[in-house]
């Protein structure tokens, strides 16, 4: 077999065959994928509450929303790129493909540099601003810090991985996920409980795991995959495709720090209630986050889908394919509100090893009122990546920008007045109002004749 040959074994063209069965089969490999790093993300919180007490878990969840803004601006710009990948791909525009993988190469140095710098020089402040407690706070710093100065690594990762999934492999970044979340662990216990390294041992296995990660993913990429990867000269013609590279892929990490900058203003209020709430608000958003996966991977999966038949031009497969999808999230919303329900109390004793019975209730009451709202997450989720792919940027970010708005509402008037039922019910209703522009947004575009992409060249050897 030669080298030419090897890459189209491992590519997906999800614009021929049964939609939800391709759907499925890219969606299981990123489900498992996130299990494993939400597997290891609940490790990580036992090793930390058992080893270190609460107060670490504090520590940790005091900085969490502040690291997902800086993760979620690298999976939201390569979520993005990788959007203009896939419509290349789709339309078998080989020419195109170089050109935006080029690209996408450029701009992701460009902005590493750029958010690293500016976010450890500008960390204590942000630390301050967000009221994290002085108990908690040099914990806290050293954690977020670390965490901040491997943001190459985050990023080199998310990039490879969207390269490889939008030619429809899903597969390979699961193993080398798989492989960063199995050292993450057993960094963790060697560094954290071994070495007694705290929580700079457990930023720093995080940061080697995921390096790791990142240099096994760019080394398959280069070796099975250099077919469709970008010449010297492609990188100089990058001119034209870069304003729909910057505005895709700034959409979606727009779409992503707004959320996460309302989360910001949002754990700002809820860390004034105290290390005991922030404990529980932390233990179950690592729950939350577990629950979740079968929701993202499959609107995720769906996204790709899109894409290629959007860069096809096969409108009504789309369509199709997004009522099928709905329909598995709401089955999935539906059992995880049971299990929130049912097992609430125990998986929140499992998960951080707290023995504070009102830590306990509290994360059971966040748990129940967040999972009751799931359905409402499924659909909101289903139908901001179908409009993402399809290149409707408007309305995600519009309903990026519903969300920020209720959390600033919420801190200004909610969790003051209501304590930390304020900080439940916020996602819940904002879900719910975000779901409802959504559905009249998609509604709205279908009743238009939607314009279809340029058609582009179908040279026979891709």
């Amino acid at each position: 077999m030669n080298t030419a040959e090897k890459p189209a074994m491992r590519v997906r063209d999800m614009t021929e065959g049964d939609s939800i069965r391709l759907i499925l089969a890219f969606a299981v490999p990123l489900f498992i994928g996130n299990i494993f790093q939400q597997f290891y993300t609940m490790v990580d919180t036992m090793v930390v509450g058992h080893s270190l007490g609460d107060s670490a878990i504090a520590a940790v969840g005091a900085t969490s929303s502040l690291y997902n803004l800086l993760v979620n601006l690298a999976i939201g710009m390569n979520s993005g790129y990788g959007i203009v990948v896939t419509r290349h791909f789709g339309a078998h525009d080989q020419e195109g493909l170089r050109r935006s993988i080029a690209g996408m190469m450029v701009l992701n140095m460009a902005v590493t540099a750029a958010v690293t710098g500016l976010s450890l020089l500008f960390l204590r402040p942000l630390l301050g601003y967000m009221n994290t407690p002085e108990a908690i706070f040099s914990q806290a710093f050293t954690y977020i810090a670390i965490l901040c100065g491997g943001m190459l690594s985050t990023v080199c990762y998310n990039m490879f991985s969207a390269i490889l999934r939008a030619l429809g492999n899903s597969r390979s970044p699961l193993y080398f996920l798989i492989v960063s979340c199995f050292v993450n662990i057993g960094l963790d216990l060697a560094l954290v409980m071994g070495c007694r390294l705290g929580l700079a041992g457990a930023a720093a296995a995080t940061v080697i795991a995921q390096s790791i990660s990142a240099l096994l993913c760019g080394l398959y990429t280069f070796r099975c995959y250099r077919e469709y990867l970008p010449r010297r000269e492609h990188f100089r013609q990058i001119g034209p495709l870069l304003p729909d590279l910057l505005s895709t892929g700034f959409a979606m990490a727009l779409m992503l720090c707004v959320v996460d900058l309302g989360s910001t203003i949002f754990q700002r209020a809820n860390n004034l209630l105290g290390e005991a709430y922030i404990t529980a608000h932390t233990a179950s958003r690592r729950l939350m986050s577990i629950m979740m996966q079968p929701l993202g991977t499959i609107a995720t999966a769906n996204s790709t889908f899109v894409g290629q038949n959007w860069g096809a031009k096969k409108l009504e497969r789309i369509r199709e394919a997004l009522k099928k999808v709905i329909g598995l999230e709401l089955l999935w919303g539906i059992f995880a509100c049971c299990a929130a329900w049912i097992f609430g109390g125990a998986l929140v004793r499992i998960t951080t090893g707290t023995s504070d019975e009102e830590t306990v209730q509290n994360a059971v009451l966040s748990l129940r009122l967040h999972l009751s709202f799931f359905p409402a997450l499924a659909v909101l989720l289903c139908l901001r990546t179908t409009m993402q792919a399809m290149g409707r940027k408007t309305a995600p970010v519009i309903s990026s920008c519903i969300e920020l708005a209720m959390k600033i509402l919420s801190a200004w008037l909610l969790i003051p007045r209501l304590g930390f039922l304020g900080t439940c019910v916020t996602e819940p209703v904002t879900w719910v109002l975000m779901m409802i522009f959504l559905i009249a947004a998609y509604w709205v575009q279908n009743r238009r004749t939607l314009p279809l992409p340029e058609p582009s060249p179908r040279p026979s050897h891709v």
